[in-house]
């Protein structure tokens, strides 16, 4: 029997749903209207993409949002003034700068100059270790996503065997230890795979859920997965100009219990918990004054 597919898009939509009204109560209570700041530098078509979708996300649940567009000839020290400016705007609860930036750029030093309590990316080594020690201020969106599409599908992670492929900072780490904390969508046994694991099927064909995030196309075949697991597929590659994911979506599906497809899979949750995480930093800034 074919794959349940797991709808990104609807539990995303459903997210934003529940979002907006909790937006509109925080509004009313304390007359602040959320607002991010998203910082675009170049003109990556994928990124001015992405920026876009997540204005317009913002818009459709009351949040307000600035977009700061600057040329590719940008300088580290022209940004990291612009990161400054925008860490001490009190009117601006999240910073958000896209990835990826030019290559004269540093971008661990942008990241790490943007303040934490700003940092709605959890991109920032505070934010980091605070998730590492299982009490976070924000989580990170696209392992957060991945964990709210399990929940939302009814797919328990308690006890089950989760392997992870990719080690990113941005996916593969993060999610391991989301999933691995204690508490509900955690309590998992995982296993971070990545480019050096030896015999890297023997590990997949392990997983109850496993989770792609290699960034290389059509790389998880169906003689990689057990029968009846859970496939989530982070992947977005461009190949022969259709949008692929990590997973050979048709021949897995054939086999797992349940899917993501690509796109429509995790990267609507994306944006929907960058927004949740945006909505914690504004509630958080109006009890502390960032400094």
């Amino acid at each position: 029997m074919p794959a349940r597919i797991i709808d990104g898009k609807l539990i995303a939509q459903q997210s934003r749903e529940a979002l907006a009204l909790q937006v509109a109560e925080f509004t009313a209570e304390t007359g602040v209207t959320p607002r991010l700041a998203a910082v675009l530098v170049g003109d990556d078509p994928a990124s001015q993409v992405y920026v876009s979708s997540k204005q317009k996300a913002c818009a459709s649940v009351g949040m307000a949002s600035d977009l700061f567009r600057l040329p590719a000839t940008t300088t580290q020290a022209e940004l990291l003034e612009l990161v400054d400016r925008l860490n001490h705007d009190p009117s601006i609860h999240g910073i958000l700068v896209q990835l990826p930036l030019p290559s004269h750029i540093d971008p661990e030093a942008v990241l790490d100059a943007t303040h934490p309590m700003k940092d709605v990316d959890c991109f920032h080594a505070e934010n980091v270790g605070l998730l590492i020690q299982g009490r976070p201020r924000y989580l990170p969106c696209t392992p957060h996503g991945v964990q709210v599409l399990l929940e939302a599908s009814g797919v328990s992670t308690d006890g089950a065997h989760v392997v992870v492929l990719g080690r990113s900072d941005i996916v593969g780490k993060p999610l391991a230890n989301l999933l691995a904390l204690k508490g509900p969508g955690g309590n998992a046994t995982v296993t971070l795979c990545h480019s050096r694991t030896r015999n890297i099927a023997s590990f997949t064909r392990q997983a109850d859920i496993l989770v792609a995030a290699i960034g290389q196309p059509l790389f998880v075949k169906a003689d990689m997965v057990r029968e009846g697991a859970v496939v989530i597929d982070v992947g977005t590659n461009r190949l022969d100009g259709k949008l692929v994911g990590d997973v050979a979506f048709h021949e897995v599906s054939e086999k797992a219990a349940a899917i993501t497809p690509v796109p429509g899979g995790v990267g609507p949750m994306t944006i929907a918990m960058l927004l949740k995480n945006t909505l914690t930093a504004a509630r958080l800034q109006t009890k502390t004054i960032v400094r």
